[in-house]
């Protein structure tokens, strides 16, 4: 018998503006990689800023395809979401990239606030120092840190969906919960601590950075010192505020998602939105604060104009 689609008005919608959402997004970071990618053949090398720009554009563009795929499918098989492998699967995935994006998002707010502010503490100049030679192993570690914890949420929800499935079929209800505990706590302790962890990292790196321009900047106007260099900095300021109050946002959005798990409602359907629109539109806000990116993503708006 043909499959029955169990296609509500509520995932209809919610699959229509993610659709709009994750397919802006990956244009962008597929813009960035490619510009990247062919700077990389033309010099043949990289420099820190462009290495994370790359991962991270890399680590989005997967990210939101599969946030699609997911989300395409569970529409489509709603009623079968919980015991089709191949879902299961594409969710370890998005959960991989997802984490890869926190984390690297957090290394490039790192790597900012190392390169850009002065303090004559001995730590930080030693970082200063190093940065370019530590960040590649940063990225190397964030990745392999989002595999393996992905790995162990895959493992620990497959328990659960295992104990979920044979002790309803048994029709015993009161030891399901006990049980499942086991699995869920820790389950749900491991992505909190994905998400607030580079959380963390990205607000003192923001909050260390937003400190040290401000001083510099209050200094720039006793000394009554040029005023493009003013500028810049009150551009740098807005630009990493602008971030933070994002990446807050993001963050407590994530937070939601575990508690709201198992529902199904508006307020998963906003959250679902937001987290569709952040990877897009923060590296769109990169490519703007990237001469290079920027020069380049105009030069080809004008040129799909004159066509």
């Amino acid at each position: 018998s043909p499959q029955q689609f169990n296609v509500t008005a509520y995932g209809a919608t919610a699959l229509a503006i993610i659709t709009l959402e994750t397919f802006a997004g990956m244009w962008i970071n597929a813009f960035i990689v490619c510009v990247l990618c062919i700077t990389w053949v033309k010099k043949k090398i990289l420099n820190s800023n462009e290495k994370i720009l790359l991962v991270l554009g890399c680590s989005r563009f997967w990210h939101l395809c599969f946030t699609w795929v997911y989300s395409f499918l569970s529409v489509i098989y709603s009623s079968y979401s919980y015991v089709q492998p191949i879902l299961q699967l594409i969710l370890s995935f998005h959960t991989f990239f997802n984490y890869s994006n926190l984390w690297v998002s957090a290394c490039l707010c790192i790597f900012y606030c190392v390169k850009i502010a002065n303090f004559r503490n001995r730590c930080f100049i030693y970082l200063k120092v190093k940065i370019d030679r530590m960040m590649p192993w940063l990225l190397l570690g964030s990745v392999l840190s989002a595999f393996i914890i992905a790995i162990i949420i895959y493992d620990l929800a497959e328990n659960v969906q295992s104990n979920n499935l044979n002790f309803t079929c048994l029709g015993k209800f009161w030891e399901p919960n006990i049980r499942m505990d086991k699995y869920l706590f820790p389950m749900y302790f491991l992505m909190g601590f994905e998400y607030a962890a580079p959380f963390m990292a990205v607000i003192f790196s923001a909050l260390f950075l937003l400190s040290s321009l401000w001083r510099h900047k209050c200094k720039m106007q006793t000394n009554s010192m040029n005023s493009l260099s003013m500028d810049a900095h009150i551009k740098a300021m807005k630009s990493i505020l602008s971030f933070l109050i994002m990446y807050s946002m993001n963050f407590v959005c994530l937070i939601l998602t575990i508690i709201y798990a198992e529902y199904e409602n508006t307020i998963m359907l906003v959250i679902s939105i937001y987290l569709c629109a952040f990877p897009g539109a923060h590296s769109l806000i990169l490519v703007f604060s990237n001469p290079k990116l920027e020069k380049t993503l105009i030069r080809i708006l004008s040129c799909v104009k004159c066509k």
